[in-house]
Parts: C-alpha cells; structure tokens; sequence
C-alpha cells in the first residue's frame, strides 16, 4: 500500500507530513478529494471485519493510523526470543 500511495503522490496523506487546512483555506476542497480518495483506496484493501471499524473515519492519516496499532508487530527480535521461551517451557 505504501508503494502505491507513494506511485501516486499521496503517501502524505497517511504519514502526517501534510495536515488537513482550516475549513476556510481556498485548498480545502483540494485536500478533501485527494484525502477522500487515499480513503477510497485504502478501505477497500482490508477484509470485510477490518473495514467495519474503519467505514466511520473520514481522515485516511486517522485509518492509517489505525491501522498501523492494529498490526504493528513490534520488537520482531523480542518477539522471536519470548516464542522460543514459550516452546523451551512446553
């Protein structure tokens, strides 16, 4: 997903870099298309349970975001030594 958002320009809109304008800004409506339509690409790409929880955001920056706790996999390296752990004890 990041290779794409980033083929079409858009990869700020998930990582923060560009924050949505005051409602009253003449860009406004500029940002809400390109926003609207990062949304529409990332909902979508998720399976159908994922996408239920995320159909109410509007932000793609607050999807990402979401997502992104949602699947972080941490300390790969710790997680690899507490799964040998684990089998040692069995």
């Amino acid at each position: 997903m990041l290779t794409a958002l980033s083929a079409k320009n858009k990869l700020q809109f998930v990582n923060g870099s560009v924050v949505e304008p005051d409602k009253d800004d003449f860009i406004h409506n500029a940002w809400t298309r390109c926003n609207d339509m990062v949304v529409s690409w990332i909902v979508p790409s998720v399976s159908p349970q994922i996408k239920q929880s995320i159909l109410w955001m509007e932000n793609a920056e607050e999807i990402w975001k979401d997502l992104r706790v949602r699947f972080f996999q941490g300390d790969l390296l710790y997680i690899s030594d507490l799964q040998m752990d684990v089998v040692q004890l069995k």
